[in-house]
C-alpha cells in the first residue's frame, strides 16, 4: 500500500534523513545538528519515534527522560542527564518534512508517541514551543506551565506538559 503510515523506533542509519527533515523544518539556529540527532538515536532509540509514509521517513519525535525536568537545560539535548527509567519524558523535536505538512500527520505522530509513552509507564511529557504552536499542543492535551528561560534560536519559548496518569 503506497500511502501506508508506519511507526517505528529510530535506527542509526536514519540519522541523515532525520537531519535533512530537521534542517528543512527548523530555522538554522534552532535545528539540531546531525551529531545531536545521532546522539539522540544512539542514546535513547525508544524515545525517537519515526513516521514513515509509503516507506519514506516523513517525520519524527525525539525525546529523553529525566527525574527532574529543567526545560532550558541545553546539555540535556545531548542526553546528558538522561535516564531511560525516569518517569518524565522531555520532547526535543516534533518535526515533519515540510512537503508532508498539513495532512494530519503530526496528529498521528503525536498520538502514537503518547500511546507508546503511556505503555512504557511514563507519567508526564514535557515540551517547549513557540507561541504560535501553543493552541496545537493544547488540542493534543498539553497544558501551558510557564514561559521558558530558554533563548534557543533567539526566540521566546513556552513550556507545556501533558499528564499521562489521570
Amino acid at each position: 500500500m503506497e500511502n501506508k503510515l508506519e511507526f517505528r523506533w529510530a535506527r542509526m542509519d536514519d540519522a541523515a534523513r532525520c537531519f535533512e527533515i530537521e534542517a528543512a523544518a527548523y530555522a538554522e539556529d534552532e535545528a539540531a545538528t546531525l551529531a545531536k540527532i545521532a546522539t539522540r538515536i544512539e542514546g535513547y532509540p525508544e524515545g525517537f519515534l519515526i513516521l514513515e509514509l509509503g516507506g519514506t521517513i516523513v517525520g519524527f519525535i525525539n525525546s529523553g527522560c529525566a527525574h527532574e525536568v529543567e526545560m532550558s537545560d541545553d546539555a540535556f539535548k545531548e542526553l546528558i542527564g538522561h535516564d531511560a527509567e525516569a518517569r518524565d519524558v522531555v520532547i526535543m523535536s516534533v518535526v515533519l518534512d515540510p512537503d508532508f505538512q498539513g495532512r494530519g500527520l503530526a496528529t498521528s505522530l503525536m498520538t502514537e508517541f503518547v500511546t507508546r509513552m503511556k505503555a512504557a509507564g511514563k507519567e508526564q511529557i514535557h515540551l517547549m514551543c513557540k507561541e504560535n504552536y501553543r493552541p496545537l499542543y493544547e488540542r493534543f492535551g498539553y497544558k501551558f506551565t510557564k514561559p521558558s528561560r530558554s533563548t534557543h534560536g533567539g526566540a521566546q519559548w513556552y513550556e507545556m506538559v501533558m499528564n499521562l496518569t489521570f
